[in-house]
């Protein structure tokens, strides 16, 4: 397994597209370890492809309390949302140290395949709904920011391409 380079806003990657997987082999499982790996280390709880440069529909997440329950999203589907919205602080992998209050369905149900190919659903509530929803905005090329205010957005891009360039300057 390796450590995957995350993507950091205002990367225009982000706003990518992703493309349905047409097959589910080896090499696509190689990445869903490799970005399991890569959330674990980062502490977060969600990863699209998108946000590691490959452009495919495929998300990982881990929203457990013991970080022990990695699940497996390939090519999803929201199948229904609740009419109940929440609100609720949200932060990314791709914007890290800023968290933001973000409105999401209060429920989804999900379809996509697993790791192996398989379809199920999923029914999701809590910090799984709000998890699948921030993360297949990834694969439509959306980040969590773009639900906040111009104002608020345009800072925390200043915020993100300062916080690159010290980091350029101090050789990370």
């Amino acid at each position: 397994m390796a450590l995957l380079k995350i993507l950091r806003y205002p990367d225009p990657k982000l706003h990518t597209v992703a493309a349905k997987v047409t097959e589910v082999d080896d090499r696509l499982r190689r990445l869903i370890d490799d970005m399991l790996e890569t959330m674990y280390e980062a502490e977060g709880v969600g990863l699209a492809a998108t946000q590691v440069d490959v452009h495919l529909r495929l998300i990982v997440m881990d929203t457990s309390e013991a970080r022990d329950k990695p699940l497996v999203l390939i090519n999803p589907e929201i199948l229904s949302r609740s009419a109940e919205m929440h609100i609720g602080d949200e932060g990314c992998l791709s914007v890290p140290t800023i968290y933001d209050d973000v409105e999401r369905h209060a429920r989804v149900t999900v379809r996509a395949l697993d790791r192996h190919g398989q379809s199920f659903d999923l029914d999701a509530e809590g910090l799984t709904s709000v998890c699948v929803q921030h993360e297949m905005d990834h694969l439509i090329g959306k980040v969590f920011v773009e639900y906040l205010s111009p104002l608020k957005r345009e800072r925390i891009r200043t915020k993100m391409l300062k916080k690159t360039r010290d980091e350029q300057v101090r050789g990370r």
